[in-house]
């Protein structure tokens, strides 16, 4: 599939939800710079979830910024938000200008290399206001990012660049499951900044 054939805003997704690819709305230096203030500024932490009712820690770190009272419950466990920072600020400010949409929190991971990934899942956590847009913004190593249909199973693949912004609406999360593989050729970090809007 030529995921550019109508341009960079056009529906990625052949149905079942709307995922537009905005390609990389930074230069490289300033995504560069951006990430290394992220990397330093933010409260990173592995991230702890219970799966098949075993207690796992991630080797991904992971940080929940949001409105003041703005938790984020998921996998057992709710995680209280960490204040905004001015560079977090300025990003979801961007964000909302080139999706139109309004964002109350952010979900951070940080992938040190591609030794470390995301299995397939969905963000369709009970909290997230029904059918809103999740902006997914990429700094960093540059990292394949897979669709899959829940029920027909086709996927659909892109390269997330460095800088690039990724907005997923509608009922993308309810028919379509998403992964970031790992990768051995992967030797950068990644951080992925998922703008969200909570309930």
């Amino acid at each position: 599939m030529d995921l550019f054939a109508n341009g960079p805003q056009a529906n990625i997704l052949p149905h079942g939800g709307i995922a537009i690819y905005h390609g990389s709305i930074f230069p490289s230096e300033e995504s560069s710079r951006i990430l290394g203030d992220l990397l330093t500024d933010i409260p990173w932490r592995h991230d702890e979830v219970v799966m098949f009712g075993k207690h796992i820690t991630t080797a991904r770190k992971v940080a929940w910024i949001a409105d003041e009272g703005v938790a984020y419950a998921y996998s057992g466990k709710s995680r209280q938000p960490a204040a905004w920072t001015e560079t977090l600020l300025e990003l979801k400010t961007i964000c909302e200008n080139r999706t139109g949409a309004v964002y109350n929190s952010c979900l951070l991971n940080l992938y040190q290399d591609g030794s470390e990934g995301m299995g397939w899942h969905s963000d369709d956590e009970r909290s997230l206001a029904p059918g809103s847009s999740i902006a997914a913004l990429s700094l960093g190593a540059e990292r394949k990012f897979s669709f899959k249909h829940r029920s027909t199973k086709e996927t659909v693949s892109l390269i997330l660049e460095n800088g690039s912004l990724l907005d997923m609406r509608g009922t993308t999360q309810k028919h379509w499951l998403h992964q970031i593989p790992k990768s051995k050729r992967v030797t950068e970090p990644r951080i992925s900044l998922t703008f969200r809007r909570m309930a």
